[in-house]
Order: structure tokens, then sequence, then C-alpha cells
């Protein structure tokens, strides 16, 4: 084969530009320190290169990102109960102590305005938020677990009602003491002009004021709000008592309208139906504007069917009633105790039921002085209470972890109906500490020697016996009280401990997902990476092949055939 100078200078021109070739390729790995600009440079490493990048932008993810975000919201959470641990821990103290600090109204007022700010902080801490977010509110985290004071002014523009179903085991059933001495007083000012006493009929020689003084165990379910609405007012009260039969106290007819006798008063109508639908004879069912009033009628048996108090949000009954119907067998055979009740008056601080119950919302959404346009809406319609918003992060390739903590795990309504019932207690040490200081002031209006003053003085002697009992009443309470604190102390601490060992957790988690990501971006380097050495040595070679390469065409060119005739 002949080989013509033509021949020759495609072949240089060819060499030569292969090896610009590589060089150019050389020069692009210096330049961006990887093996591949294109996936055709290499489809092994470019295949390679992809999965690690993917691995290394995951691995990134869970660890810079969701790892992190995770373990502030659980340190804030944390941070949240380490204040609620201690407002409980202050409350425990506060009711070892105080029986001891307190021997009138005004010593026990100043100990409750104590442990009412302690409540507040306690309930304060459940409105936690983490970039927006309350961290106690579960799904729902727009919301906070208590109405705050700019709810109350929305509340005011848009009035808002709740019915809410709450369900009660036997275990529920609390005891309270009742101290009646209304004997004591009656007859003090019979009609005018005269002011003497006025000795009761019931009283003499062998019935005494003292003896007339009674303290009496009741028992009640006690209902996680207060001021609810009354039946007077288009209130309703449903129950389900544990042998199945349901009970409806309502003063609203089939349309709705408050149902009024002749004397334009509402007409509660009660109705039981048992758990086959047929109607039955239920308990009675009378509704009490006063405490006291309903206490005293349970008490001497003036009332023998379940007292509604709307505004302590109380279902009271005596002993005879609870043994006849609440006994724990009853339960056991039966279930639970459940009730439905309505809401409407909210004040700060009030805990939102839709983070604790099932219950319907049925606000007005209309402008002011506009036609109400009330609207409807079911919250934990397919459970009893919402206890399955638990929040999890993705930290990790098939992992995850809970960082929430519910609202229902710490924050109770008990703590707060606690102080309910301490302001009920106090309110009955100052009512007996008014009628003695009354007793004596008119004691001394009378001779020492003269009937009016010795009758005043046995109604003191039933006084001081009231006043015993209250205040054995109140020492009791507050003994209850130390085991209610340490239960709510424990519950909290569990929650603590939950989260505690999550972000332990978590901690492990983020160690691993350092080290892999820093194994992943090692093995991303190896794959796409360069040797900085080895590639300047090439390109040195390259350039020293290409100068040669130019010096040889250019010597081998200069000659051609004719040379050589």
């Amino acid at each position: 084969m002949r080989m013509t100078n033509k021949i020759m200078r495609n072949n240089a021109a060819y060499n030569i530009n292969q090896n610009k070739i590589l060089q150019d390729k050389l020069t692009n790995q210096m330049t961006n320190q990887s093996k591949i600009v294109r996936p055709s440079d290499d489809p092994v490493v470019a295949i390679r290169a992809l999965r690690l990048r993917s691995n290394v932008t995951a691995v990134t993810q869970y660890n810079e990102k969701n790892a992190k975000d995770a373990d502030q919201w659980l340190a804030l959470t944390a941070d949240a109960m380490d204040t609620v641990d201690q407002v409980l821990t202050d409350l425990y103290k506060l009711a070892t102590t105080a029986p001891d600090k307190y021997q009138t109204s005004d010593d026990l007022r100043i100990i409750m305005s104590e442990m009412k700010q302690l409540t507040a902080e306690f309930y304060s801490c459940a409105n936690v938020d983490y970039a927006g977010r309350y961290v106690f509110s579960g799904y729902r985290t727009d919301l906070p677990v208590t109405f705050t004071e700019e709810d109350m002014k929305q509340m005011e523009e848009h009035p808002v009602s709740f019915n809410i179903d709450e369900s009660f085991g036997f275990q529920d059933i609390s005891r309270i003491s009742y101290t009646d001495y209304t004997k004591v007083e009656d007859g003090l000012v019979p009609n005018p002009p005269s002011n003497k006493p006025a000795v009761p009929n019931d009283i003499d020689d062998v019935h005494s004021y003292e003896q007339a003084v009674q303290n009496t165990t009741l028992y009640r379910f006690r209902i996680s709000y207060n001021n609810l609405d009354s039946l007077d007012k288009g209130g309703e009260l449903n129950f389900t008592m544990p042998d199945g039969t349901k009970v409806t106290a309502t003063a609203k007819d089939a349309d709705g309208n408050i149902q009024l006798d002749g004397n334009n008063q509402p007409i509660v109508t009660v109705t039981a139906v048992d758990k086959d639908g047929n109607p039955v004879t239920g308990p009675a069912i009378q509704e009490f504007g006063d405490q006291e009033e309903a206490y005293k009628a349970i008490a001497d048996g003036t009332f023998t069917g379940i007292a509604y108090i709307p505004i302590s949000g109380e279902l009271v009954f005596s002993e005879q009633f609870y043994n006849e119907n609440f006994n724990e067998k009853a339960f056991e055979e039966g279930g639970a105790f459940h009730v439905n009740y309505d809401k409407s008056t909210w004040v700060n601080g009030d805990i939102n039921p839709v983070h604790y119950f099932k219950c319907i919302e049925t606000k007005n959404v209309a402008a002011p002085n506009e036609e109400p346009d009330w609207r409807r809406t079911a919250y934990n319609t397919q459970r009893d209470q919402g206890r399955d918003q638990d929040i999890y992060y993705d930290v990790g390739y098939n992992q995850q972890i809970q960082v929430n903590t519910r609202a229902d795990e710490i924050f109770t309504h008990d703590v707060q109906r606690d102080m309910d019932d301490f302001e009920h207690y106090l309110s009955q040490l100052q009512a007996i500490e008014t009628v003695e200081k009354n007793l004596k002031t008119k004691q001394a209006e009378f001779a020492e020697d003269s009937d009016e003053y010795k009758d005043i003085a046995r109604r003191l002697e039933g006084v001081d016996k009231a006043y015993t009992y209250i205040r054995e009443n109140i020492h009791t309470k507050f003994e209850n009280q130390i085991t209610k604190y340490q239960q709510y102390m424990d519950d909290s601490r569990v929650a603590m401990t939950d989260n505690a060992t999550r972000r332990s957790r978590l901690d492990l988690i983020a160690t691993r997902l350092t080290n892999q990501q820093a194994t992943f971006k090692e093995l991303q380097q190896d794959n796409e990476g360069i040797d900085i050495t080895e590639v300047a040595v090439e390109m040195t070679s390259a350039e020293l092949t290409y100068s040669a390469a130019l010096m040889a065409t250019g010597k081998i060119m200069q000659t051609n055939l004719m040379n050589y005739i």
C-alpha cells in the first residue's frame, strides 16, 4: 500500500486531535474535580454517582433538617414539662403544709391565692408553641390547648357553644361532705318590730342546735367544666346509666322551643329509655342553681334523684342512690357512665374541648349586626377522645420517631376543678365565720341572764360544731389533694420520661446519620473524584506528547515525493 502525504497528514491530524481531546478531558477533570462531565464519559461511574448522590441527599435531609427539627420540638416539650413538674411540686408542697398554716378563712385565702397562680401557670404551659405550631395540640397545631384572650375577643363577635360527650368510670365517682347548720340561724330575725330570736319548733331541751348540725357524705360525678348551660335557658342534659338506660332532661320541645308553664316558667321534662329503646321510669333529675341548695336537698332527703348543678358542673346524689345505681358491680356489667351536655360560656384559660372530647361546635359566623349564621363542626367523631394524634418525623430509612406529647397526657381538667372545690370550701368557711360573728354581735344586745342570750349561746355551740366539721372537711380535702397532686406528678413524669427516651433515641439516630453522611460522601468522592496528582501528571504527559507530535509532523510534512525524484 502506497503511503501518500495526504494519508500521513490525515493520520497526523487525527492523532493530534485525539491528543487534544485527552487534554480537554484532563482539563475538565481538573476544573470540575470529577471524573466525568457527561454520563457517556463513564456509564458505570455515572450510574453509581446517581445512587450515591441520592443517598447523600436523603441522609442530609434526615440528619441536618428532620432530626434537628425533631430534636428542637422534643427539647421545647421537655422545657415545658419541666415547668409543669415544678408547678405540680409546689402545689404538692402547699397541700402538704397548708392545713398547719391556716386558721381562718383569711389564712386559707392567702394559700389559695398562691395555688391559683400556680394553677394558671400549669395551664399556660399547655400553649407552648414551636415556630407557630402548638406542641401539645396533636394534629391541630394551629389551635392552642386553652382559650386565649384573642379567642375571647373573637367569641364576642362570633359566639361559640359546644355539645360535649364525656365518659366516667366507677373510679370517677367522688365523695364530698356537706355540713348543714341552717337551724342555728332559724328565727334570728322574726317579723318586725321585734328583734328577739325565735326558737325553732323542733329545738328544745332534748333536741339542741348542736344536734341539729349534721355532716352528710354525698356522691357526685364532677364534669370537666363548670358554668354549663342551664336547662331553663335551652341547655340539654343527656346521660347513659351503667345498665344502658338513656336519660334526657330538657326544657325544649320537638321544635327546639322552651316549654313554659302558666307562670311563664320553663318546664323541664325528663324521659328515659332502656338499652332496647323502650320507655322506662328513669331517675329523677332536677336542676339547681346553687351548690348549697342542691347539697342540702340531697342531704335532708328532700330530693332523692340526681341533682344537676350547671354552675359548678356536678351531678350529685345520695349514698342510697349510689348504692342502688352506681356500685362497682353495675359498672363492671354495664360499662361507663356517659354524659352529654352543652356549654356556651367560656373564659380565658378554659381548655378547648376539641383536644379532649367528642364534641360538636356551633359557631355564629355572621358579621356583627347581621342575622346569625350558625355553623356546626363535629370533632373526634370516630373516637370518644382525641388520643390518636401522635406526630411522627421521618429521621432515617424506614425510621420514624414521635415528637409530640398530647395535652391529655399531662394537662388534666382536674387541676382547675380541684381549685373550684377549694373555692367552695373557702366560701363555706367564710360563711360559718360570718354566722359566728353575727351571732356574737346579736348576743351582745341582750343581758347575760336573758333567755335570748342563752339561746344564742346554744346556737354558738352549734356553730362551733359546724365550724369543726367544715375545718375537718377542708383538712380532708387537703389530705386527698396530696394524693391527687402526687398522681398528677406521676402522670407528668411518665410523659417526661417518654419524651426523654425518644430524645435519647434520636441522639443515637443522629449519630448514626452523621456517620452515614460522612461515609456516603466519602464513597461519592471515591466514585466521582479525581486524584489531582495523577491527572496533573497525565496532563503534563499529554502536553509533551502534543508538542512532540506537532514537531514531528512539521518535519515530515516538509518532505514530499518530488524530493526523491
